[in-house]
């Protein structure tokens, strides 16, 4: 009886050896996870994806069939999650996180879902009742394979940027819209208020927005009194000048600016004040 205890406890404690050992070994993951964070305009949108690799397969129309939901990647569906409400083709999401499913197409455009469950592995418990969303995606054929499956932030501007996925020969892209207008026009006149106001700042918003120009140019004058030494403001000032229809101020503003980055060795803001003396005088 105590031989028979002894070689339980032996085996028992093999086992649990054994156990420790395979718990402690560390392996890459086939497809790597990648949390991307990116700021569209004044908030930020995050993406977490898995990135498989092609391993000289046929993906789609082979691995991945078309016509059929795909998780769009491998592993877990994508996650992304929107601080705010944004547009997407169209379309309104507010703000929250979804799961990203696509339905490959041989030709034309992909049809890209927006799950309201964003915690799933793989299409295999996809339910079409859980869409908060369906939407039809830009794809087009490549030149060049690309072997890790990878999703991107594209042409990022302070209104919008595209969202990209490509793997093999396949890009599909759709762009995702913001209206942060309001808000920002809020705080730049909330800031105003202050002490130390943004004139610089909100110079640049209006012109680079298309907004109130000669609001924008009254700003860009404050922002250029006494400083004597900053041709950034001179090269932005000499921009909204000549978007106002000033052109002689603008070549006045920027020539000033050419003089102030030379006597400061600043080769940029030389290059970037002739520019604009050189389209002034078109």
């Amino acid at each position: 009886m105590k031989k028979r205890f002894l070689a339980l406890l032996a085996a028992g404690v093999f086992f649990v050896s054994i156990n420790q050992l395979q718990a402690q070994v560390k392996l890459p993951q086939a497809s790597s996870s990648t949390t991307i964070e990116q700021s569209i305009g004044i908030k930020k949108v995050s993406l977490t994806y898995q990135r498989p690799n092609v391993n000289d397969r046929v993906i789609f129309g082979g691995l991945e069939p078309y016509d059929k939901v795909w998780r769009t990647g491998a592993n877990n569906i994508p996650s992304i999650t929107f601080a705010e409400e944004v547009t997407i083709e169209g379309h309104k999401v507010p703000a929250g996180t979804y799961g990203i499913f696509s339905i490959p197409k041989k030709s034309g455009d992909w049809t890209v879902i927006l799950s309201k469950n964003a915690n799933q592995w793989g299409a295999y418990q996809y339910k079409q009742e859980e869409d908060f969303l369906r939407f039809p995606a830009k794809a087009k054929k490549l030149n060049d394979k690309v072997e890790t499956f990878t999703m991107a932030f594209e042409n990022v501007k302070p209104n919008g940027a595209d969202l990209t996925f490509a793997w093999e020969n396949t890009k599909v892209s759709f762009h995702i819209a913001v209206d942060q207008s309001k808000e920002i026009m809020a705080s730049i006149d909330e800031a105003m208020k202050g002490e130390k106001k943004p004139y610089f700042q909100a110079a640049q918003y209006y012109y680079t927005n298309d907004l109130d120009i000669n609001k924008a140019l009254a700003w860009a004058n404050e922002a250029d009194k006494g400083n004597t030494k900053a041709p950034h403001i001179k090269y932005w000032k000499a921009k909204i000048q000549l978007k106002a229809g000033d052109k002689a101020g603008a070549v006045k503003t920027a020539t000033e600016g050419v003089t102030m980055a030379k006597a400061a060795n600043n080769e940029e803001y030389v290059k970037l004040n002739t520019q604009v003396i050189d389209s002034a005088k078109k």
